[in-house]
């Protein structure tokens, strides 16, 4: 269902409807740290004194992490292609949900974060686009790009650039499904490599889920497009469903989603698209569904609590809500935090470990996820990816 678009042109709309009244004028601002009340802090913070500084940091461009906000700063990025649930709304419209990103590095991680919405949706444009503006960062998030455009613009920045950068619909969703994968499997008496999984959606969230839950150590996947399996006699898939298909299904199914379930541990769901009851039913004892979609479910939360011993969904009215602000906060300031020239996929599943852990002690069926308020996520994740870079050789401090 289409989301309800209200036009604001008067205050009245504010009386109405809180939201509105909430973002009226942004929900962001910046301010200096330091005073400039007379001469001489003008002097200090701006001519002649800040030409010091930058000839410091001409000589010696490391400098920059001390001397500027670089270190402590993240892009956030995006085309307007993806945006929530909402689709290709272009890039304006794509800007109250990136000052939401950004109000939540600042409030979960302390991490500066500007939201940039740019007018291209061109691989080669995007890249060049990002690659200019990556000076004044110390990462790089992008944010709501469609697939599959998302992994070669994430890919070519990688290569092009020597900070993080992370694709969060990708690998936040991975990152937080696998904690919870983890600890669910722990709460029936089972590890990943005893289970087999059922991705559905082969965008950018199912391919990354795929690629950690590989990773990690899962028995066995296989993804399901809006085609059926992902399998390697299919002779219609991109490059990166070719690669997901060389890595996952070692049982060799072919056919739907009906046969992908029968007997399957685990259902991941990041698609619009349901399952009947019946698909359901055929999983194997002890199930655990992951029905990620937002805000309807591939498989609604009462449903699954007949076949499932555990269940998540993407919702915050249902008890271990998968939700990216447990990740991508702690991931950048781990990384920041050691000036790391990328995120690994040993930082993506230190991240989920440490996640995991932070409710190790207080597993039940219905918590095998900490709340995004619960205080200890942050500082735990953050030190398990900085320890993870320095293991990975990519940390630079």
């Amino acid at each position: 269902m289409a989301a309800e678009i209200i036009p604001t042109d008067s205050t009245a709309t504010d009386e109405l409807d809180p939201v509105f009244a909430l973002h009226r004028g942004g929900k962001m601002e910046v301010r200096s740290t330091v005073p400039v009340r007379n001469r001489d802090d003008l002097s200090l913070a701006y001519t002649p004194g800040v030409a010091r500084v930058c000839t410091a940091i001409a000589e010696n461009p490391e400098l920059v992490h001390e001397y500027t906000w670089v270190s402590n700063t993240v892009a956030v990025i995006t085309d307007g292609t993806a945006v929530l649930g909402l689709g290709d709304i272009g890039p304006a419209a794509s800007l109250p949900v990136m000052e939401g990103k950004a109000i939540l590095f600042k409030e979960f991680a302390g991490i500066d974060a500007v939201p940039l919405a740019l007018s291209c949706t061109d691989v080669d444009e995007l890249v060049d686009t990002i690659a200019r503006l990556a000076p004044s960062f110390g990462g790089i998030n992008l944010e709501d790009i469609s697939a599959p455009r998302c992994f070669e613009v994430e890919r070519r920045l990688q290569e092009r650039l020597n900070i993080p950068v992370f694709h969060d619909d990708q690998h936040g969703t991975a990152i937080v499904a696998l904690a919870a994968l983890r600890n669910a499997a722990t709460v029936t008496g089972r590890q990943l490599s005893d289970l087999r999984a059922v991705i559905s959606g082969a965008g950018a969230a199912g391919i990354a889920i795929a690629k950690i839950l590989i990773e990690a150590g899962i028995g066995d996947l296989c993804v399901v497009d809006s085609r059926g399996i992902v399998h390697e006699g299919r002779d219609d898939l991109t490059t990166i469903k070719r690669m997901i298909a060389e890595l996952t299904n070692k049982a060799k199914l072919k056919g739907g989603i009906e046969v992908a379930m029968d007997g399957a541990d685990v259902f991941l769901g990041v698609s619009a698209g349901k399952v009947s009851e019946e698909v359901v039913a055929t999983m194997a004892p002890q199930a655990i569904i992951f029905a990620m979609a937002n805000p309807d479910p591939e498989i609604d939360p009462d449903l699954a609590h007949k076949y499932a011993a555990v269940v998540a969904t993407g919702r915050s009215d249902y008890p271990n809500q998968i939700n990216n602000v447990l990740a991508f906060p702690g991931v950048f300031a781990g990384a920041l935090s050691v000036r790391a020239k990328r995120i690994t996929e040993g930082m993506k599943v230190a991240a989920a470990e440490a996640l995991a852990a932070v409710v190790a002690d207080e597993l039940a069926p219905d918590c095998v996820i900490p709340s995004p308020f619960d205080e200890r996520v942050a500082p735990a994740v953050t030190k398990a990816v900085a320890e993870a870079a320095r293991r990975d050789g990519v940390a630079r401090i």
